[in-house]
């Protein structure tokens, strides 16, 4: 019979947060070295990674396996194509998903995972470049590479030395390096990276314009500077924004009269039974193009403590106007 599991032990909450401090330690410590012995290798290999008009294919097996899918996310969502392949399974027929052009990307701490490393000829045969990103610098990994990223580490986090943890994260580390130095080459844009993610709270951001949200048309209060005060009040209750804006004949926007201006104005006991939205519209309102994205409307709206800006044209006619509410019902804020 297999031997039972020892009882557990008492647990030792000083024990545990030693223990936790020590591998934010071990792990700082080897990335800062990983840092400094990086040098014409890695630049080398941004260069071929740079020149491959394939896809990235990247590989690994058991931990290293983890993090190769995030490394090949990363680098998707980022500007370089690439996606994991399962050492295994491309054993038993997803070596076809790997094509000349292509390029390789395996992750082996020790350089001598077999499911990788029976792959190697026939990936040599096929003429794909092999980068290994690994600690055994002398492995099968190794000299089968045309470059070698040496992924290596003093010891693990782990108090046996034995679970994948500080190795992980230098792996992790590196796939990052390569991402960061690729899309800094490859002139990535933020707008670049939103079409990757249209669908999570970034591509919101990136991707909503001001015209995808604002209020057009018979939606959009506004009155004359003429007209009177209880006009202004008409329409602002019409139209439900808090607020109206006040256009010259042209339709340009001269100024906007909202329900802060209106409380404002009672508390200091003003009588506006007289009044023209003339008379009382804030001048130079802010405005905003069409085509800027909505994120820059709600960071106009915070830096003024405004609820509301007016959409103009390049002619500078009132085309529109967004309310921070249509920005919370897009979620772009």
């Amino acid at each position: 019979m297999p031997n039972a599991p020892s009882a557990p032990r008492p647990f030792d909450a000083a024990q545990a947060l030693r223990l936790g401090r020590e591998t934010f330690d071990i792990e700082a410590q080897a990335l800062q070295s990983l840092g400094a012995r990086l040098g014409q290798v890695f630049v080398q290999a941004v260069q071929l990674l740079l020149a491959t008009p394939g896809r990235v294919v990247v590989m690994g097996m058991g931990k290293s396996g983890h993090v190769g899918r995030k490394i090949a996310a990363t680098l998707a969502s980022t500007g370089t194509p690439a996606f994991f392949v399962h050492p295994a399974e491309a054993s038993h027929g997803d070596l076809g998903m790997v094509t000349r052009g292509d390029l390789l990307l395996a992750l082996s701490n020790s350089g001598e995972s077999s499911e990788i490393t029976v792959l190697l000829p026939m990936l040599k045969r096929q003429g794909v470049p092999l980068i290994a990103m690994t600690g055994g610098l002398q492995s099968s990994l190794a000299r089968h590479a045309d470059l070698v990223l040496d992924c290596s580490v003093e010891r693990e986090a782990c108090p046996l030395n034995l679970a994948p943890t500080t190795s992980t994260t230098v792996q992790l580390a590196m796939g990052d390096a390569l991402a960061v130095a690729l899309l800094d080459a490859r002139g990535f844009r933020p707008e670049d990276f939103a079409l990757s993610h249209p669908g999570g709270a970034l591509g919101r951001r990136l991707l909503t314009h001001v015209r995808d949200v604002m209020r057009t048309g018979e939606q959009v209060p506004r009155v004359p500077p003429q007209a009177d005060f209880s006009t202004l009040m008409r329409e602002m209750s019409a139209k439900g924004m808090g607020a109206t804006a006040v256009v010259d004949e042209a339709g340009r926007p001269v100024g906007i009269f909202t329900d802060g201006d209106l409380r404002r104005r009672i508390e200091a006991g003003a009588d506006l039974r007289g009044t023209r939205a003339q008379d009382v519209m804030h001048a130079r309102p802010r405005t905003i193009a069409a085509d800027a994205l909505a994120a820059d409307a709600a960071q106009l709206m915070e830096r003024h403590s405004i609820t509301s800006v007016l959409v103009t044209d390049a002619q500078g006619l009132l085309v529109g106007v967004v309310h921070i509410g249509d920005l919370m019902r897009a979620k772009v804020i």
